[in-house]
């Protein structure tokens, strides 16, 4: 049986969850409809909104479901976008952080290709922190009138770090700007609460949380306005149409709920096992080096969950698939970028060198993982790493002569 290291990019279905999407998918009705069929559904899915909404600290009106995190992000930020600059036509600037998930970074991305928008890209510190200095020069001497909205992630899906998602809200309501956070990593691994946060926007995914995948959700402020991304039967809010996945929602609600009555005591016991990752890590291979917020120093500034690293000397897709050869399943960062070959853009920011970057690994942990897990990675860990380093050697050695012949 393989070992599941890759938690931050899906986790296994939930028992709850599970039951609960069998259950409705058992049974037939579009939300929408007005008979008794139609009905049940709508009322399955105003339930599940209540017991999401519940979960995230948030009025059950501010849930507005999606087809994921990525959804989310995209209908966050280029709806407060279009929002804000039809409100004010000065309102063109982005204030985003260079460590954002793809979903976040390539919107922004587009929004200045074809929108006319200004990405403002605020740096991080060496353990993928956003600084915060750096927001508020944007802001006051940048020209806060120019600004349509702030997105800062609560946790980064790669190093684990946290970012200060309040300070960021506090800096950016002294303006009146609106800030979006994409919250998909957090939730479900650390108290997150959208009311008490101040968030205009907050996105949420379920498979994250042991829902399925294919389902999110958007938490907007009920005074927020939002130009929608697509258009069709009004459905939520008339912000995101769209038939609703009854099923799927249901078993999001159930998982959601599940994630978040034992939070407390699970995320320390996940955190139990990520120190013991980074212990045994540590010990067999002491030239890796962990990479965000030392749990040791600040234990609050890293998911619970997540221990990620560089190994000098070895490309990182090359001890990834050594360690699945060795039942260990892994990542190299962001399951979203996976298959391109160049370095992370976390890490990039984080300051360090391409060649650095190439050596990442990420171990993530969640509801299934045990300390037998931990012991067979340990111990699968230094042959895997020898290999992957004498590969990568051997490869640094052939583009050398190679380019010696040229």
């Amino acid at each position: 049986m393989p070992v599941y290291l890759d938690h931050a990019a899906t986790t296994p279905i939930s028992a709850p969850a599970l039951a609960a999407l069998t259950s409705a998918l058992g049974r037939s009705g579009n939300p929408s409809s007005l008979h008794g069929a139609g009905r049940r559904a709508r009322a399955t899915v105003e339930q599940s909104r209540e017991t999401i909404a519940r979960a995230a600290g948030a009025h059950p009106t501010e849930v507005v479901f999606t087809s994921g995190g990525t959804e989310a992000d995209n209908l966050a930020v280029k709806g407060l976008f279009w929002a804000r600059r039809a409100a004010d036509p000065r309102r063109t600037r982005i204030l985003v952080s260079t460590v954002e998930h793809a979903a976040v970074q390539d919107t922004v991305e587009w929004l200045a290709h074809h929108e006319g928008a200004e990405a403002v890209w605020l740096p991080v510190d060496e353990t993928g922190t956003v600084s915060l200095d750096a927001l508020s020069r944007e802001l006051d001497d940048g020209g806060a009138d120019s600004v349509a909205l702030v997105t800062c992630m609560w946790a980064n899906n790669e190093v684990g770090t946290v970012e200060p998602v309040a300070e960021v809200v506090a800096l950016a309501a002294a303006h009146g700007i609106p800030v979006h956070s994409d919250a998909v990593q957090a939730f479900g691994s650390v108290p997150v609460n959208f009311k008490d946060s101040g968030l205009a926007a907050m996105s949420v995914s379920g498979h994250k949380i042991g829902g399925p995948v294919g389902v999110g959700a958007l938490l907007l402020g009920r005074d927020v306005t939002l130009t929608p991304v697509q258009h069709g039967g009004g459905q939520e809010r008339k912000v995101r149409s769209g038939t609703l996945d009854t099923a799927g929602i249901a078993a999001f609600a159930a998982a959601a709920a599940d994630v978040t009555a034992n939070l407390a005591a699970e995320s320390r016991r996940i955190a139990g096992l990520r120190d013991a990752v980074i212990a045994g890590v540590g010990r067999v291979v002491p030239e890796a080096v962990l990479r965000g917020v030392d749990p040791a120093v600040n234990p609050g500034g890293r998911l619970p969950g997540n221990a990620h690293f560089t190994f000098p000397g070895c490309e990182g897709d090359s001890l990834l698939f050594l360690l699945d050869m060795a039942g260990i399943e892994s990542s190299t960062g962001s399951a979203c970028t996976a298959g391109v070959p160049r370095p992370s853009h976390v890490l990039l920011a984080m300051g360090l060198d391409e060649e650095t970057a190439r050596g990442a690994q990420r171990f993530s942990l969640g509801h299934t993982s045990s300390q037998a897990d931990v012991d067979a990675f340990v111990a699968a860990l230094p042959q895997a790493h020898a290999r992957a380093k004498q590969a990568g050697m051997a490869g640094h050695v052939s583009s050398i002569q190679t380019a010696s012949t040229r």
